[in-house]
C-alpha cells in the first residue's frame, strides 16, 4: 500500500464520497482517505492520474514527496488564504452590485454572477458534473439552488447564498486545520538528526540511518534520537513527549532514555537499543495518527445516515415545490423558491463534522498528556465506562516490599537486622535495609551465615548468634503471650513479618507490605467524582492484604486470592453488569485486559504495554487517568450536543416552510451557524486548564 499526504481536503462528507469513487477504480477497492490527518492510502497498482482527477473534483491534491510537514501546513494555510481573498472580493462586488443596480440592472446582474462564481466556482463546477451523473451531494444541492434562484430572477439572494456558502466552507476548513495542526505539532517532537561517535570522531546522520548499537552524543538542549542506555554522563531529561510529565528526570550511566526526550544540561553518550522506527516515540506517533481515523459507532451511524439524508432532502424539496400549488392552489414561484431553500437546509456538512474534530481534539489532547488512546472508538468507550477493575501490584501499589510497622523491643534490633540482611538479595531483605538506612544505624559484619529455606537466616553478629526471618524461627522460649498476640494482630492486618531473635528473646518485629502509591487514594476519589460508579481491585494476594489496601485507598470493593484465569472470569462477570475497564501492567494482566470492554495498561513506554491495551498510560502511575476519563466524557457529550444542534437548526429552518417564511439566506445561515457552532464547541477540547497536581 502507498501513502500520500493531501492538501485542500476541507469537507468530511466530500472526503467520504471521493473515497467511494476511488474504490470503484481498478485496484482501488482498499483505498482510504483519512480526513482527520489529510492522507490517502491506496494500492501501488492503482492509477494515480485517475485518483488525482477524483481528488481535483473537490479541490484536493496530492502533496509531492519533497514537501515536508512545514510545506504541507503552509499549503493548507495558502489554500485558506486564497479562499478568504475570493470571499472578500465577492462580498465587495456584491455590495457594489447593490449600489449599481439602482441605475443599471444589467451591470448589477453581471456583478452578482461574477461574485457568485468567485466564491463558489469549484462547488458549482462539481455540482454540474454531479447533475449529469445523477450524483446528489452538497455540491449538487448548492448548484441546483443557485441555478434555481437565478432562473426566477433572485440575483441578490442567489449571490448571497453563494458567498455565505463560501464562508461556511472557509470556516469548516479553518476548524479542521486547527485540529490537524495540534496533531502535527505533536509529530514535530520527533528528532531529525543524530550525532554518531565512530572511532572517536563525531558524524551527523539522519535519524532513519541509526542502527542498534550505535553510540550517539547528545548535547544540552538536543533531543535524544532513539531509545537507548546511557553509557557516559549525567543529566536531567525532559520526557514530556513520552509521558506527558513536565518534571525532568535525572539520568546517569546504565539508565534507560526515550527517543524524543530533551537533554537539559549535561552531555550524554547513549548506546542505541532500538532503531527509530521501533522506538517508543515512533510507535506512539504512528498510533496517534492511526487512532484518529478509526471510526466510532457514532461516526459510522452519521456516515450511514448522510447517505440517505441528502436524497431524502431532495424528495422533501420536490414535495414542497409541487404539493402546495397542486393541492392548495399556492403560487408556483413562491413554493419553487421555498423548495430551493429546503435544498440548502439539506446540506449535511455540519452533521458530518459533528464528530471528527471532537475526536481528533480528544485524542491529541490525551496524547499531549502522555495518554495513548489507540482509536476514536476507545475514546468513546472510555466515556461510557462505569466500572474500573485494577490489578493491585504495580498499579495501586509500587510492587516493592515496604516496612510499614516496626516493633522495637531491644536497642540491638535494627543493627542485627541490617548486619544479617546486608548481603541478601531477597526483596524482603532490601525492604529491611531501606528501613535500617533510614534510621542511620551502623551495621557490623555477619559471620557463620546459614540460610534455612522457608524460614530465614541464622548468623553471628559481634560474636552472638541471631535469627532473622519469619515467625517460624522464633524459639518456644522466646514466644511470650504478648509477642504471640502482636504477631496475630499484624498477620490479621495483612502484613508479612520479619522477626529478629537471639536464643532467648525477640529483639523486634517488622510488618512488611507492598507500598501503596502515594497518589492512589486521591486518584480513586477523583475517578468516583468523574462518574465512575465502581472501583474494584482484583489480586492474587490473600484476603487480609487486599482488605488493607482497599480500605486505605477507598475502593468500592475487592476480590482476593485470584489466579490469572479467575481474574478473567471475574472480569467477564463484571462486564455482564456494566461497561468495564481493566487496568494492569500490560504483561501479566494481558488476558484480563483483553477480556474487559476496555484494556488500560501502565507502562512508561514498554513495548508490551503499548501492544497489549486499548489505552496506554505512558507514566508509571495513575495520575493522568481521571483526566483521560473526563476528556472522553466531554468528547461524548460534545458530539451529542453537536448532533443535536446541527439537526435542531435544520429542523427549525424546515418548519419555517409551513408558513412560507423560509428564505435562501436563512437556509444557508442555518447550515453555516450549525457548522460554526459544532467546530467551535469541538475545539474547546484543546483548551487545557493548568493544574499543579501530577
Amino acid at each position: 500500500m502507498a501513502e500520500y499526504k493531501l492538501q485542500g481536503l476541507s469537507c468530511a462528507n466530500c472526503a467520504r464520497e471521493m473515497e467511494e469513487e476511488i474504490k470503484k477504480l481498478e485496484n482501488g477497492e482498499d483505498a482510504r482517505i483519512l480526513y482527520n490527518t489529510s492522507k490517502l492510502i491506496v494500492k501501488e497498482e492503482v492509477s494515480l492520474s485517475q485518483v488525482e482527477k477524483i481528488l481535483a473534483s473537490d479541490g484536493a491534491t496530492i502533496v509531492k514527496e519533497e514537501h515536508d510537514h512545514h510545506d504541507h501546513a503552509h499549503s493548507h494555510s495558502h489554500s485558506n488564504q486564497m479562499l478568504k481573498g475570493l470571499i472578500i472580493t465577492s462580498t465587495i462586488l456584491y455590495f457594489v452590485a447593490l449600489i449599481v443596480g439602482k441605475w443599471s440592472l444589467g451591470a448589477a446582474i453581471t456583478l452578482f454572477i461574477i461574485a457568485a462564481a468567485l466564491s463558489g466556482y469549484q462547488t458549482f463546477i462539481q455540482g454540474i458534473k454531479n447533475l449529469f451523473r445523477f450524483k446528489f451531494n452538497i455540491d449538487t444541492l448548492m448548484t441546483i439552488a443557485l441555478i434555481g434562484a437565478f432562473s426566477i430572477g433572485d440575483w441578490k439572494e442567489g449571490t448571497l447564498v453563494a458567498i455565505l456558502f463560501g464562508i461556511n466552507e472557509f470556516l469548516e476548513g479553518i476548524g479542521m486545520e486547527k485540529a490537524r495542526s495540534s496533531m502535527e505539532a505533536l509529530l514535530k517532537v520527533a528528532p531529525k538528526e543524530a550525532t554518531v561517535i565512530e572511532n572517536g570522531k563525531e558524524r551527523v546522520v539522519s535519524i532513519e540511518s541509526l542502527k542498534v548499537g550505535d553510540l550517539v552524543l547528545v548535547k544540552p538542549g538536543e533531543k535524544i534520537p532513539s531509545d537507548g542506555l546511557v553509557q557516559e554522563g549525567k543529566s536531567s531529561v525532559n520526557e514530556a513527549a513520552i509521558t506527558g510529565e513536565a518534571m525532568p528526570v535525572e539520568k546517569s550511566v546504565d539508565e534507560k532514555v526515550f527517543g524524543g526526550s530533551i537533554n537539559n544540561e549535561g552531555i550524554l553518550k547513549i548506546s542505541i537499543t532500538k532503531s527509530y522506527e521501533d522506538s517508543s516515540l515512533a510507535k506512539i506517533l504512528h498510533l496517534v495518527e492511526e487512532a484518529q481515523e478509526t471510526k466510532t459507532p457514532t461516526e459510522q451511524f452519521i456516515n450511514r445516515f448522510a447517505k440517505y439524508y441528502t436524497p431524502m432532502i431532495i424528495l422533501i424539496a420536490i414535495i414542497v415545490m409541487v404539493v402546495p400549488p397542486l393541492v392548495a392552489g399556492g403560487e408556483w414561484g413562491k413554493w419553487f423558491y421555498q423548495g430551493l431553500a429546503v435544498l440548502i437546509v439539506g446540506c449535511p456538512c455540519a452533521l458530518v463534522l459533528s464528530s471528527p474534530i471532537a475526536i481528533v481534539s480528544g485524542i491529541t489532547r490525551n496524547a499531549r498528556n502522555g495518554i495513548l488512546i489507540k482509536g476514536g472508538v476507545f475514546l468513546e468507550q472510555l466515556g461510557k465506562i462505569d466500572t474500573i477493575a485494577f490489578d493491585k501490584t504495580g498499579t495501586l501499589t509500587k510492587g516493592e516490599p515496604f516496612v510499614e510497622v516496626v516493633k522495637n523491643y531491644d536497642e540491638q534490633f535494627l543493627l542485627v537486622a541490617g548486619s544479617v540482611e546486608h548481603s541478601s538479595s531477597h526483596p524482603l531483605a532490601r525492604a529491611v535495609m531501606r528501613k535500617v538506612d533510614e534510621a542511620s544505624v551502623p551495621i557490623a559484619e555477619a559471620t557463620d551465615v546459614e540460610t534455612i529455606s522457608g524460614q530465614g537466616i541464622y548468623a553471628r553478629v559481634n560474636g552472638k548468634r541471631y535469627f532473622v526471618g519469619n515467625e517460624k524461627g522464633i524459639p518456644a522460649s522466646a514466644m511470650t503471650s504478648d509477642i504471640k498476640e502482636e504477631i496475630i494482630q499484624l498477620k490479621e492486618q495483612g502484613y508479612t513479618l520479619v522477626v529478629v531473635v537471639d536464643d532467648h528473646k525477640v529483639l523486634g518485629l517488622m510488618g512488611i507490605t507492598d507500598e501503596i502509591r502515594s497518589e492512589s487514594k486521591q486518584i480513586i476519589k477523583e475517578l468516583h467524582d468523574a462518574g465512575i460508579k465502581q472501583t474494584i481491585m482484583l489480586t492474587g494476594d490473600h484476603q487480609k492484604t487486599a482488605e488493607l489496601v482497599s480500605n486505605k485507598i477507598g475502593l468500592s470493593t475487592f476480590f482476593a486470592n485470584l489466579l490469572p484465569d479467575e481474574k478473567v472470569a471475574k472480569v467477564k462477570e463484571l462486564t455482564q453488569r456494566g461497561k468495564v475497564a481493566m487496568i494492569g501492567d500490560g504483561i501479566n494482566d494481558a488476558p484480563a485486559l483483553a477480556t474487559a470492554d476496555l484494556g488500560i495498561a501502565m507502562g512508561k513506554g514498554t513495548d508490551s504495554a503499548i501492544e497489549t491495551a486499548d489505552i496506554v498510560l505512558m507514566q508509571d502511575h495513575l495520575g493522568k487517568l481521571p483526566s483521560a476519563v473526563k476528556i472522553s466524557k466531554r468528547v461524548n457529550n460534545i458530539i451529542k450536543l453537536n448532533i443535536s444542534l446541527a439537526l435542531a437548526l435544520k429542523l427549525i429552518a424546515l418548519l419555517l416552510t409551513i408558513p412560507g417564511w423560509l428564505t435562501l439566506w436563512i437556509a444557508i445561515l442555518s447550515d453555516m451557524g450549525a457548522t460554526v457552532l459544532v467546530t467551535l464547541i469541538s475545539l474547546t477540547l484543546m483548551i487545557e486548564r493548568k493544574t499543579n497536581r501530577v
